[in-house]
């Protein structure tokens, strides 16, 4: 993911600062306690698509092998 695009994008609940998981393809926001998915490379922005900290991390997928 871009650094310039990571700079400007922030929790859309709390407008505090994402950690990028390249490993997880996710935006942590610590302080809510959210990961927000990135899908083909694309963050997913929205608090419904959020996933708890809490519950386990969705299983990485090879979308880009063929």
């Amino acid at each position: 993911m871009d650094t310039r695009l990571m700079e400007l994008l922030v929790c859309p609940v709390c407008k505090g600062p994402l950690e990028h998981d390249r490993d997880a393809h996710e935006l942590i926001c610590k302080a809510d306690r959210l990961a927000y998915p990135i899908r083909e490379g694309i963050p997913v922005m929205l608090e419904s698509e959020a996933r708890p900290l809490d519950a386990p991390a969705p299983a990485p997928t090879d979308a880009g092998a063929a």
